[in-house]
């Protein structure tokens, strides 16, 4: 009975791939993965974005709603963990309505949309035709490991050395870096489970105490499903550190490229056909200038991760590649409506030496300033005899809306004077209510949407 029930789900399985492939073939499935590093927004775009494709209202920038061929979506079943949709429709619906909590694993979510074909021979064959569109969220900093797979331990022990006795880090990495000076011939495994542990903490210490966005290894801080968690049990070790302990730390990396790194590559990475990644830019900002910088070598390292291909069928079938990314400034509706080109264009600017550095065959990539759900609106104020451009919204913890001036955003890369000035201080605003009609309900949602998909609507 048990070999019966085994042989069916095998079966099963195989019949679903089988599926899976023959639509990937034809156009008919599409896998979007969406990243970005805390409070990027990521969760909110994901549920704005579900919720407009649900309804198809509120998108007039996606061509097959705008030339009235878009019939709708309905949700579908997915294996493995859900990205917990309906949860964060409630909690952006409810009075006042909240932020979601960040995800802090890789979920999934599986629409199927379907849409009238545009006039050509396929429409008379097949007028309606579905589209599978997967939705992979998972942790920023697990896109950030994948650059590891380049590096041999004393690489990766001399990077994240020289980082961590960067000015911001190096008080909280006090602790890691005087044990792994202290060790030495006597060392025994008890002493490399405390440079472990002090590892460890200096990483969680960057992402939650400091909130910098470059932390490798990723998993320290986001082990997500991972259920032996002696694979994160090594440490970088200075060139000084004894022969017999850099081995063994050094056997331990290479496990957890293999068994951690290589796995999410491939068994999720390869197999994504398009990527957002998502980048609270203003609050890199009001940061400061090394969580500014941070951020520069992260998104280079993010764009080193991808795999650039021609969209051939050979490749849907056997080697699916990212053909198109979009990088998302995320809370664009922070800031006045005319701060928008600057934003795109300052993030183009972080982009620009990694764009240079790495070839860009065959994929397409934009840049855009959204908010997947707006809270607020931009209004015209007098004062002292000029007009400014100002927002209006509920600030973060407030009962009551206000008008205030934002900011304005630099159209160049700071320099020292812009970060001595203290003229970065954008403010925090709380959510309206998640609508089921997204009209002026946010800022590019259905640009974002149509650069992700709109081909695959015609």
């Amino acid at each position: 009975m048990d070999a019966d029930l085994g042989l069916t789900k095998l079966l099963g399985g195989l019949w679903q791939d089988a599926e899976e492939l023959a639509s990937r073939a034809l156009d008919r499935h599409v896998r979007i993965a969406v990243t970005g590093l805390r409070r990027s927004g990521k969760t909110v775009f994901i549920t704005s974005m579900v919720q407009a494709l649900l309804t198809g209202q509120g998108l007039p920038f996606v061509r097959a709603v705008h030339e009235g061929r878009y019939l709708g979506a309905k949700l579908l079943p997915v294996d493995g963990p859900a990205f917990p949709f309906e949860q964060f429709c409630q909690d952006l619906s409810q009075d006042p309505p909240l932020w979601p909590n960040a995800t802090e694993t890789l979920t999934k979510l599986k629409l199927e949309i379907r849409r009238q074909s545009e006039a050509n021979l396929s429409s008379y064959v097949q007028p309606v035709q579905p589209l599978t569109v997967e939705i992979i969220d998972y942790p920023g900093e697990w896109l950030l490991d994948l650059p590891l797979l380049t590096m041999d331990f004393a690489k990766f022990s001399a990077a994240a050395l020289k980082l961590a006795q960067s000015p911001v880090r190096r008080d909280v990495a006090a602790d890691w870096l005087n044990l792994v000076e202290e060790l030495d011939d006597t060392s025994d495994e008890a002493a490399l489970e405390r440079v472990n542990m002090a590892f460890k903490s200096y990483l969680t210490a960057c992402q939650q105490e400091l909130g910098l966005w470059h932390i490798q290894p990723g998993r320290f801080v986001h082990p997500g499903d991972l259920t032996d968690l002696s694979v994160l049990a090594f440490s970088p070790l200075p060139a000084s550190a004894p022969a017999s302990l850099t081995t063994i730390m050094q056997r331990r990396f290479e496990r957890y490229k293999r068994e951690v790194v290589t796995a999410f590559y491939d068994d999720h990475f390869q197999g994504f056909d398009r990527q957002i990644v998502m980048i609270d830019l203003l609050g890199l900002l009001n940061a400061g200038p090394a969580h500014f910088e941070d951020a520069q070598t992260s998104l280079a390292g993010i764009m080193e991760s991808f795999r650039y291909g021609r969209d051939s069928l050979f490749s849907r079938l056997f080697s699916p590649a990212i053909d198109r990314v979009v990088f998302a400034v995320s809370k664009a509706d922070h800031v006045a409506g005319n701060q928008h080109p600057n934003l795109k264009q300052l993030m183009e600017l972080m982009i620009a030496q990694a764009a240079r550095n790495h070839r860009f065959e065959g994929i397409t990539h934009e840049v855009l300033a959204l908010a997947s759900l707006r809270s607020t609106d931009t209004v015209r104020t007098e004062h002292q005899g000029q007009m400014l451009s100002c927002v209006r919204g509920r600030l973060k913890n407030e009962a009551r809306e206000t008008v205030l001036f934002p900011g304005e955003i630099p159209p160049e890369l700071p320099d020292d004077e812009d970060w001595r000035s203290g003229r970065f201080k954008f403010f925090e605003f709380a959510p309206r209510p998640l609508a089921t009609d997204m009209t002026n309900r946010h800022i590019r949602l259905d640009q974002a949407i149509e650069h992700l998909i709109g081909d695959k609507l015609g």
